[in-house]
C-alpha cells in the first residue's frame, strides 16, 4: 500500500533526528539559534618538583620548615657534630698499667667550644680529644659530668663554632622520622636513619634512680654514635643517643635522651658545673590498669617500687618493693614522670609525706631526702 507523501515526510524526518541523536550532532531548530558549545578545558598537569632521588620526609613535629631529605638534615647537622676520643688507664691481670683508647660522639650547644656528650663517654678519661668537622682536633679543658642523667658537657678552646639547632621532643609522635648522626665504631661522622618507635620510655639506671622521657628509635646506634645528636626531620636535636639494649633476639631498640629533659641538666653543668637533686633511692615501674591487672595491685596508677637501696631514705622510711606511692609530699603521683617533677621540685633536707598502697592498706610514712650519691 502506498503511503501519503505526508506521512511519508513526518517519519523520514523522525529517522534523521534518531541519526543525528545517536552521532552526537544536535540539530538546528527553525526560529533558533544553537550556541556554539564550550570546550571542555584540559587540566593542566602539576608540575613534576620531584625527582627519583628525593626521599619524602613527613613535616617535622617542631613546626619548623622540612628538609626534602635525609641528606639535606644530615648536612644542616654535621658542621655541629664532633668525634671524641679518650684514653683511659686500665689495668692488666698482672695490675700492670695500659692505656685504653675509646671513641665517643658530641655536638657543639654554644659557639664558644661548649659541646655535649654522654657522661660514660668520658667516664675516667685521662685524655680527652674533640675532632671538628673542620678537621681541627682540640683537647678539653673542661669536663663536666653528670651520672644520673649519663650527661656531659666538655669545653674546648674555641670560638665562633657552629652550633647545632635545639628541637622541641614533647612533640614527638610515634612514627616521625629521626636521623642519629654520630662517631659509630670510631670510623668518623656517620647517619643512620629510622623513625621514633616509642617516647616517653623509663629504664632502670644505678643508683636507685630511673631514667625518664627516653625517645627509643630503630635507627642504628653502634658504640661512638654514644653522646651524638638524635635530629628531627628539620635538622634540630631532639635526643642525645645514649642507651642500646643489646641482646639476643632484640634488634632495633636504641635509646636517646629527649633533649626536653636533657636542656635543664645541661644548662646547670654550664652555669653551675654539677647538678645535685633531692634522692629517695628507689627503683620505679609506672602503673597502668594492665599492670595493676598483672601484679594484682589494689590500684591501677601511681609507681610501682621494684627495689630500694640499701641505707636510703626509702628504706629509713619503711618502704619495701612492691609498694605502690600514689601521693609525694602534696602532689598526686599518676606515674614516673609525676614522681620525677615532684621530687625535683623539692630540696635535700625536705621531710616529705608520702602515700602508698600496700596490698590492699593505704599507708602514709615520712622520709627526709638526700642528695643524689655521686659514686
Amino acid at each position: 500500500m502506498r503511503m501519503p507523501g505526508r506521512i511519508w515526510r513526518l517519519q523520514a524526518a523522525m529517522v534523521l533526528a534518531l541519526l543525528l541523536l545517536v552521532s552526537g550532532c544536535v540539530p538546528a531548530l527553525p526560529g533558533f539559534t544553537t550556541p556554539a558549545p564550550t570546550p571542555t578545558p584540559t587540566p593542566t598537569p602539576a608540575p613534576d618538583t620531584e625527582t627519583k632521588d628525593d626521599v619524602y620526609i613527613p613535616a617535622p613535629v617542631s613546626g619548623a620548615d622540612e628538609l626534602r631529605s635525609v641528606a639535606d638534615v644530615v648536612a644542616k647537622v654535621k658542621p655541629s657534630v664532633v668525634a671524641i676520643s679518650t684514653e683511659i688507664t686500665t689495668y692488666d691481670v698482672f695490675n700492670r698499667p695500659w692505656t685504653q683508647q675509646t671513641a665517643g660522639s658530641g655536638w657543639i650547644i654554644r659557639e664558644d667550644g661548649c659541646i655535649v656528650t654522654n657522661s660514660h663517654v668520658v667516664e675516667d678519661a685521662t685524655s680527652v680529644m674533640v675532632l671538628l668537622d673542620d678537621g681541627r682536633e682540640f683537647e678539653a679543658e673542661t669536663i663536666r659530668k653528670d651520672e644520673r642523667t649519663d650527661i656531659a658537657v666538655l669545653k674546648i678552646p674555641a670560638d665562633n663554632l657552629p652550633v647545632a639547632e635545639i628541637g622541641d621532643s614533647s612533640r614527638l609522635r610515634i612514627g616521625d622520622p629521626l636521623v642519629a648522626i654520630g662517631n659509630s665504631l670510631g670510623m668518623g661522622i656517620s647517619a643512620t636513619a629510622g623513625i621514633a618507635s616509642a617516647v616517653g620510655v623509663s629504664l632502670g639506671a644505678s643508683s636507685g634512680q630511673t631514667m625518664l622521657d627516653l625517645i627509643q628509635t630503630d635507627a642504628a646506634i653502634n658504640p661512638g654514635n654514644s653522646g651524638g645528636p638524635l635530629v628531627n626531620a628539620a635538622g634540630q636535636v631532639v635526643g642525645i643517643n645514649s642507651i642500646k639494649i643489646a641482646q639476643v633476639g632484640v634488634e632495633g631498640m636504641g635509646y636517646a635522651i629527649s633533649i626536653n629533659q636533657a636542656m635543664p641538666v645541661i644548662e646547670e653543668l654550664i652555669e653551675h658545673g654539677a647538678v645535685i637533686r633531692a634522692w629517695l633511692g628507689v627503683w620505679m615501674y609506672s602503673v597502668s590498669p594492665a599492670i595493676a591487672a598483672r601484679y594484682d595491685l589494689h590500684v591501677d596508677y601511681g609507681v610501682l617500687i621494684t627495689d630500694i637501696v640499701a641505707g636510703s631514705p626509702a628504706e629509713r622510711a619503711g618502704l619495701e618493693p612492691g609498694d605502690v606511692i600514689v601521693e609525694f609530699g602534696t602532689v598526686e603521683i599518676r606515674d614516673t614522670h609525676h614522681f620525677t617533677y615532684a621530687i625535683h621540685g623539692l630540696n635535700i633536707g625536705d621531710h616529705v609525706e608520702i602515700v602508698f598502697w600496700r596490698g590492699e592498706e593505704r599507708s602514709t610514712t615520712f622520709a627526709t631526702l638526700e642528695a643524689t650519691p655521686t659514686g
